[in-house]
């Protein structure tokens, strides 16, 4: 990783690397605190240690995920939103020794020999007074551990390499290149790989990594405009968010060349309203934490909304291999659906401590079972079709949520949606959705079955709908979090909730 930091400082050493607040920071200044990183960790850890990050996005955060690593050390950055016990779980099995942190680590110190604290200032200080150093590590050197988990239960640390994330930098460069002249957004959180994708690329061309410490969509907007971002990525969630904010209050956002989406499915309708409010070139991106994360790359997207090719997620990333395969594992012919299988040099080499579960997912010739479900059609685009804990079976027929949560955001009173199955005496299981009101809009349960029943097979549309106010729960990276929905009608029934 350190090869990406020292190219940005020889040769673009004077260009700005990170805007955060008030914070500017060129590649001089940022290969000089990566350097410093290095330094501090030398004196509180031993090589190969594992190093817990628990921050919201910040210019400390960028120097930390970037130093940790090249100091020969192992990064394990936090979800901020996750509860104690979560915390304490993901520290433990990590077997971190120093914790860095942006708050009052509460109980989680008890589960380190040391915490350093950004917010007093503690961090900075220690920065300060260590040595530049340069720690010797290998492309096959272990990188983070990245923990998932919050959407589908038990988290896992999946293990990265210098090499993994360096093969994700050059296939995010080849199929979705920058410049020295664009100015990227991090919005994402940067625990996650939305948030981190595109770090390393930045260096390699003297971008710039215009950062915001949290996702709030006004701000986000204004940092646009002020800034001249050229590009972001935002999970759907927030593009959602996005596109409400504009409509109802537009900014002047016509420096963006590209906006990109991923982490999971977005519905179309929030696609072509982003289109129509940012007159930018739309990117989706697909991929997992276990896999650096690219898997597949769908450059403008807004072109193809009304065709069958719109619900694709495109094309695999350059240096990247996608397959469908059956429940056995053996490919599936082109156009029939199955498990989304990945292989490539981006591919984690397994999770940590979890022998069992990597054998689960990995094969012995690298390929990766994603999980999802999906299939290609003759020019290799994949369309995802749901993860396949999601995928509700109701009188022997297969309903994807994705599809019915696509018919449901199309109802102008709706601003948020999300569908799964509950238990049913007669079919098994039932279609359910639990839907969201926009502010000031009115509609009824019947509104929306009978909005669905217009556009989709019966089904599929939702026996039973669950309407409010509040936001859908949602996991640090912004990811619905079906499993609490879920959970309390599965109770007492034999259906994993997971």
């Amino acid at each position: 990783m350190h090869d990406s930091i020292w190219r940005g400082e020889a040769l673009f050493g004077t260009r700005e690397a990170v805007v955060c607040g008030d914070v500017r920071r060129t590649y001089t200044d940022l290969a000089g605190r990566v350097r410093r990183v290095a330094g501090l960790l030398e004196r509180h850890t031993d090589p190969g240690d594992r190093v817990a990050l628990l921050s919201l996005n910040s210019d400390r955060f960028l120097e930390l995920f970037l130093g940790i690593p090249c100091g020969g050390r192992v990064i394990v950055p936090h979800n901020t939103r996750w509860a104690d016990p979560e915390l304490i779980y993901a520290t433990e099995d990590a077997g971190a020794r120093v914790l860095i942190c942006d708050r009052d680590p509460g109980p989680l110190a008890a589960s380190v020999e040391r915490v350093i604290r950004i917010d007093t200032g503690e961090y900075d200080e220690l920065l300060d007074d260590a040595d530049e150093i340069i720690v010797t590590t290998t492309p096959d050197t272990l990188a983070g551990l990245f923990y998932t988990g919050g959407t589908t239960g038990a988290s896992k640390g999946v293990m990265l390499t210098h090499a993994n994330l360096m093969a994700n930098a050059v296939h995010t460069q080849i199929g979705q290149p920058m410049d020295g002249s664009d100015r990227y957004l991090t919005m994402a959180p940067m625990f996650h790989a939305a948030g981190i994708y595109s770090t390393l690329v930045l260096p390699m061309v003297g971008a710039s990594n215009v950062i915001v410490p949290a996702f709030e969509p006004g701000a986000v907007l204004d940092t646009i405009r002020d800034e001249r971002v050229t590009c972001a990525i935002a999970v759907p969630t927030m593009l959602a968010a996005l596109n409400e904010a504009q409509s109802t209050s537009p900014r002047d956002v016509s420096s963006l060349r590209w906006l990109s989406h991923g982490a999971s499915p977005a519905a179309t309708e929030v696609l072509r309203s982003a289109a129509s409010l940012f007159q930018c070139e739309l990117i989706h991106l697909y991929g997992a934490t276990e896999t650096s994360p690219l898997v597949t790359i769908f450059r403008d997207e807004q072109l193809a909304l009304d065709s069958e090719r719109g619900k694709s997620c495109g094309q695999a990333a350059p240096g990247v291999a996608v397959r469908i395969v059956d429940a056995g594992g053996a490919l599936l012919p082109i156009g029939e659906t199955g498990e989304v299988s990945v292989h490539g040099p981006n591919v984690m080499i397994g999770y940590w401590n979890k022998p069992e579960q990597t054998a689960d997912v990995l094969s012995a010739d690298g390929w990766y079972r994603t999980g999802d479900i999906g299939w290609l059609d003759d020019e290799g685009y994949l369309t995802l079709v749901d993860r396949a804990k999601d995928m509700i079976v109701t009188g022997g027929e297969n309903v994807y949520c994705t599809e019915v949560e696509d018919a449901l955001y199309t109802h102008p009173a709706v601003t948020e949606a999300t569908v799964f199955g509950i238990p049913d005496d007669q079919w098994g299981e039932a279609v359910h959705a639990v839907v969201v009101l926009r502010d000031g809009a009115d509609a009824t349960a019947g509104d929306l079955i009978g909005h669905c029943r217009a556009r989709i097979a019966g089904y599929k549309v939702p026996k039973s709908v669950t309407l409010q106010r509040e936001p859908l729960p949602k996991s640090g990276p912004g990811k619905v979090l079906k499993r609490l929905l879920r959970q309390p009608f599965w109770d007492g029934h034999e259906r994993a909730i997971n």
